[in-house]
């Protein structure tokens, strides 16, 4: 279900596979996150590092009638605050999903799934 937008222009219409794009790119972007992870935790319990281009398979969007709401699977770095980290990368996320799209986000929900030394 893509989120749709009408303008003086014309419609837009945005996927949800670009939103779960733009989020990864930004999600990596914040302090203490050393990458994206899988949804889905490999069978010996090791989370999967995502590549660039894959940033999409760690991120769920639902959009909803009230709005939308993003599940982030991500690691952390060793050595950080999680509660600040997580805190900080909903605000983050939340910010930049509202200034790009003009939509509402409801929820935020951070999923570590890891931790990992910063090299």
């Amino acid at each position: 279900m893509a989120i749709e937008k009408k303008t003086n222009y014309g419609d837009i219409s945005i996927t949800e596979d670009a939103v779960a794009t733009l989020v990864g790119g930004v999600i990596t972007e914040c302090y203490g996150v050393v990458g994206m992870a899988s949804k889905q935790v490999l069978r010996d319990g090791w989370a999967e590092l995502l590549k660039k281009e894959n940033y999409a398979r760690g991120v769920v969007v639902k959009n909803n009638d009230d709005g939308l709401a993003i599940d982030l699977y991500i690691i952390v770095g060793f050595g950080v605050r999680i509660s600040e980290v997580v805190a900080e990368a909903q605000k983050k996320v939340r910010y930049v999903l509202e200034k790009s799209l003009s939509r509402e986000v409801t929820e935020v929900n951070v999923f570590v799934q890891g931790v990992r030394v910063i090299s």
